[in-house]
């Protein structure tokens, strides 16, 4: 089993986060970038491999007015997310991940959740732009500790790392974890407002209460699928409950079962 990590279309620190998977026992592991990281899916027979996602296409920052532009995937991208899915390749998302694609409905729904960098919709919802802030020491409260992704990590835990504020379909997913931090606009600053050039502000923004929820698994088609909000920068890399549940989360998936869990 290989599990091939996707990189591209956001910033961060390559060093310390491929350090993870350096590190990682009894998981081999190789690198693909954007853009041609899809081309190369394309052509690799994924049969045991699980694919690991801190990617984020389909978002062009533009420096202007407007500062986001979404484009949607080529057909051939649609194309290898539905073979990939019906050949049961399993997928592991992680962290700014979610915010992929805001112009493709399918692969929000996919995922189960949505950041938004700018106001947009998600299963038939518009919201406005999504909240984020750094350096947030929180306590996760770990829902099924017996769960393989959950196991080793105890009944709770605290990391100091990025949270969003942003709308999950909790009725589609199997929750795993989460945050006993208060999820409201009041506590998080406007992403649509950091990419106009205001970062740390929330002047005139408002967010419905968003969902407490930082980790959970869903199916696709034949794929499972993982997804860990945490996981934004060295502090969090380097943190061990961290790296214990992206390893739990990737040797759990590689599993491929005939019929995969339900939510």
């Amino acid at each position: 089993m290989t599990a091939i990590v996707l990189t591209g279309g956001h910033p961060f620190e390559s060093e310390p986060f491929f350090a993870v998977f350096d590190e990682m026992e009894g998981v081999d592991w190789r690198h693909l970038a954007h853009p041609d990281a899809y081309a190369h899916l394309a052509a690799t027979d994924l049969s045991d491999d699980v694919l690991v996602f801190y990617d984020m296409p389909g978002v062009e920052f533009t420096g202007s007015d407007p500062p986001m532009r979404a484009t949607s995937p080529p057909d051939e991208v649609v194309e290898l997310f539905e073979r990939m899915t019906r050949d049961g390749v399993p997928m592991v998302f992680l962290h700014h991940a979610i915010a992929s694609w805001p112009a493709w409905p399918a692969f929000a729904e996919m995922l189960g959740g949505r950041f938004h960098y700018a106001p947009g919709s998600f299963m038939g919802q518009d919201w406005p732009g999504s909240g984020y802030r750094h350096d947030v020491t929180h306590t996760m409260e770990v829902l099924d500790p017996d769960h393989p992704v959950c196991v080793g990590l105890g009944g709770h835990f605290t990391i100091t790392d990025e949270l969003y504020l942003f709308p999950v379909d909790e009725a589609a997913v199997m929750p795993l974890m989460r945050s006993a931090a208060t999820f409201a606009d009041t506590e998080f600053f406007s992403a649509d407002l950091a990419i106009r050039g205001e970062r740390g502000s929330r002047d005139g923004w408002a967010h419905p209460p968003g969902s407490d929820l930082v980790a959970w698994t869903t199916t696709a088609g034949a794929s499972t699928i993982v997804y860990l909000q945490f996981g934004d920068g060295p502090q969090a890399y380097a943190d061990p409950a961290y790296r214990r549940a992206l390893r739990n989360a990737i040797t759990w998936a590689a599993r491929r079962p005939t019929t995969p869990d339900s939510p």
